[in-house]
């Protein structure tokens, strides 16, 4: 009777650890999560994950540029004009009344070279001007006696003609003498470097005192009334931009002024590599604040 009894006990001790163990391995399996990933693997994900963030950014911020229809741009200012101004003969650099950075308007001197050989050269032409008039005067006066002998016949068709030859020499010789003085007028006036448009002094390679050579360049010059901005837009807004447009920029020196300006040239191509055609925009820029070489940021209304 002991025996059966503990025989019993001991079947019962022996089932129960495998019963446990079967109750507890049931949920272990149910909730297993996901090995975690090494770590060069997260580095990677990580990055992907930030970059399609920043895409989806992108995106929306473009799509609610072009839902308010308003096309904005960016682009540089640039002057229309860009002269290197040469002097038209060589010389030396007597005055200079600009610097870099001068405001200048057209017509304005520049630069004077020295003038004292043209000036004594002048003054040469004329004083042989004076000389060759009144050689002129008695060749004047002899023709004139020839022609009452000739028309007596006092006189030979040949003698008549010398005095007509000494005539027509001294007037050429007077007209020639004239012409070298206005030779020697131009070159004092041309002496005086002068702007030929309304600007500013982009570059200055010259000083009192320095020797110019033909075509060395002394001044560089730009004109900022009117200024150009050029852009690119995207083909599908073709429809939207015409000449003539008004247009609005900004830039970061002036952050509450408003410029206006207007289409001036609307691109005929499209860049196949781009999709896209460009746009010129012209501002009067009369006050002078803005400048070439500056970013602008230009909003076209559709």
């Amino acid at each position: 009777m002991k025996r059966s009894s503990i025989i019993t006990i001991s079947i019962l001790i022996l089932a129960l650890p495998f019963g446990c163990a079967k109750k507890e391995t049931a949920p272990a399996t149910t909730t297993h999560a996901a090995p975690a990933l090494p770590g060069d693997v997260q580095g990677v994900a990580a990055a992907a994950t930030s970059t399609d963030a920043a895409t989806t950014t992108q995106t929306a911020a473009v799509a609610s540029s072009e839902s308010g229809g308003t096309i904005v741009a960016t682009g540089e200012l640039i002057s229309p004009v860009r002269s290197e101004l040469a002097v038209k003969f060589p010389g030396r650099v007597a005055k200079m009344y600009v610097d870099e950075g001068s405001r200048i308007h057209r017509g304005q001197p520049l630069l004077d070279l020295e003038t004292d050989y043209p000036r004594l050269n002048l003054a040469k032409a004329q004083a042989d001007i004076v000389r060759s008039e009144s050689v002129e005067q008695d060749a004047q006066r002899d023709l004139n006696r020839k022609k009452e002998l000739i028309g007596k016949e006092s006189i030979p068709q040949a003698t008549y003609d010398r005095s007509q030859a000494m005539f027509d020499q001294a007037r050429a010789n007077k007209q020639a003498m004239q012409a070298q003085a206005a030779i020697f007028r131009q070159q004092i006036a041309d002496s005086t470097l002068r702007s030929p448009i309304d600007g500013v002094v982009a570059e200055k390679r010259t000083d009192v005192g320095q020797r110019l050579g033909d075509a060395t360049v002394a001044l560089v010059v730009v004109q900022t009334s009117p200024l150009k901005l050029r852009f690119r837009v995207p083909e599908k807004e073709i429809a939207h931009v015409r000449n003539g447009q008004n247009v609005k920029a900004t830039v970061d020196a002036y952050p509450g002024d408003v410029f206006q300006g207007r289409v001036a040239v609307v691109g005929g191509v499209v860049d196949p590599t781009t999709r896209s055609f460009t746009v010129e925009t012209e501002f009067p820029n009369r006050d002078g604040k803005l400048r070439p070489g500056m970013f602008a940021r230009v909003e076209l209304g559709q």
